[in-house]
């Protein structure tokens, strides 16, 4: 039974978190798929929309539909790939930068918040016990 009830609380404990996530990002209009998606363009100055799919774990139509977003948004632009001209890059541009920069150190801020409840002690349990969940 008490292996139900920690199942549970790390439900409720991750469904918090991206309650939290898209409240953080609120200011800038994204979701968190489009808020992951730039932020793997940024991290890596381009991107093939294949590639982002794979990134993010999401099927590729998907990924084209997030990406649209962006480009809307004028936070990415699709430019030729110079290795193959039939394949697409999504770069981020100045916007995009400057809006992932924000984004991350709003994310920073509201993960310490979250975090500061338990002592140093703690969250290294922590991250050794949800590391160990995931190996």
């Amino acid at each position: 039974m008490a292996e139900d009830a920690t199942g549970e609380l790390l439900l409720q404990v991750a469904r918090a978190q991206r309650r939290r996530w898209r409240e953080a990002l609120a200011p800038w209009d994204l979701s968190p798929h489009q808020a992951r998606a730039l932020g793997v363009v940024v991290e890596r100055g381009g991107v093939r929309p294949s590639d982002l799919a794979e990134a993010l774990h999401i099927a590729p139509r998907s990924a084209t539909e997030v990406a649209d977003g962006l480009q809307e948004r004028g936070l990415v632009e699709r430019t030729r790939d110079p290795g193959d001209r039939r394949a697409v890059v999504l770069r981020p541009t100045d916007e995009g930068r400057r809006i992932r920069a924000e984004v991350a150190r709003a994310r920073a801020a509201d993960t310490e918040a979250l975090l500061s409840r338990l002592t140093p002690d703690e969250r290294a349990t922590l991250t050794r016990l949800l590391t160990a969940l995931l190996d």
